[in-house]
């Protein structure tokens, strides 16, 4: 009877220290690392959540911009931070899907390394032109670019990233592929768009929107059934003629695997408040990002091992590897 009475108060010892940790979280600033430099999807869409948590939590929440390796270097760094509920990452397809595929030596499992606290958005995929590129559809550009693939750049933010991947999708449907110029991050690629100093790319649409609207770039399709709310004037993919490219990107809020159970729900719940403010809700609709029914940390281990056994027979066909 004795080891029994110590062992349920051992219990109730380990639920008072939870609570406590639970009620203490955070006491100092939160390191969010964003695997692409600043200007990118996975950027842009960080900062519009992360000012709503940052008043829930009452603490701030510190953007660490780490570009590099298809967003596979700060992804890195995140999971081999010290699991202690301040330093976590905001990733996406790319680092948690796409990568497994992409990298043979990838040193991270986005399964087995990460707590998984909260999917954020759900990202449309888009097909963008330069403003000079003698195309006003779809169907134009991918005459274009099988007249000659070789007078076409297609850049994209870097090995694996969501504009990387997306776009091997469609260049294998379309049977033709341009060569592909790799960044730092989409946000860079984005630039350069806007520059004219690529051709075309397939990204996700929140951080392109602005440039559409501007008349910087041409948006010439969303790889979506319906269409976007955002840019409501584009056509679908099916609508341009191309109903089998359907695709779409996510980011998502991890944590270094060990981060105790009441700091993720803690955090999961200052993410889920968030997406349920209508100002912040507003923010992300009015980019086309779309607020996911299902987001905490189960549903996004499941979105993860479902974007990884997605990806990896796409990427393998293509025979894209990176080094």
């Amino acid at each position: 009877m004795g080891f029994i009475r110590m062992g349920l108060s051992a219990v109730a010892l380990l639920a008072v220290a939870s609570m406590a940790l639970a009620q203490a979280y955070p006491n100092r600033p939160i390191t969010v690392i964003v695997p692409y430099p600043p200007g990118g999807n996975t950027d842009v869409v960080a900062r519009i959540v992360l000012e709503h948590m940052s008043t829930t939590l009452g603490q701030q929440l510190v953007v660490e911009n780490t570009g590099g390796a298809g967003g596979t270097t700060g992804s890195l760094r995140a999971s081999r931070a010290t699991p202690d509920g301040y330093t976590v990452l905001v990733g996406q397809m790319g680092t948690h899907g796409a990568a497994p595929a992409l990298y043979p030596n990838l040193a991270y499992d986005p399964l087995n390394d990460f707590e998984h606290v909260s999917q954020l958005t759900d990202t449309p995929i888009g097909i963008f032109a330069k403003k000079t590129l003698p195309v006003s559809t779809l169907q134009q550009l991918i005459a274009l670019i099988k007249s000659d693939p070789s007078k076409l750049n297609n850049g994209h933010g870097g090995v694996g990233s969501t504009s990387h991947v997306s776009c091997l999708l469609f260049t294998s449907l379309i049977g033709a592929r341009s060569p592909m110029v790799a960044y730092r991050g989409s946000g860079p690629a984005l630039q350069d768009l806007v520059a004219g100093v690529h051709d075309f790319m397939c990204d996700q649409i929140p951080h392109t929107v602005p440039q559409v609207q501007a008349g910087n770039i041409k948006a010439l399709a969303i790889a979506l059934p319906a269409r976007s709310f955002a840019l409501p004037d584009i056509p679908t993919t099916g609508e341009a003629g191309l109903p089998q490219f359907l695709a779409s990107g996510w980011n998502a809020m991890f944590a270094p695997k060990g981060t105790p159970a009441p700091v993720i729900e803690r955090l999961a719940a200052a993410a889920d408040k968030a997406l349920s403010d209508p100002s912040t809700r507003k923010k992300l609709e009015d980019i086309g990002a779309v607020i996911p029914r299902e987001r905490g940390p189960a549903a996004l281990k499941r979105l993860v091992a479902s974007e990884i056994e997605k990806w990896t027979p796409v990427i393998k066909a293509a025979g894209v590897v990176a080094q």
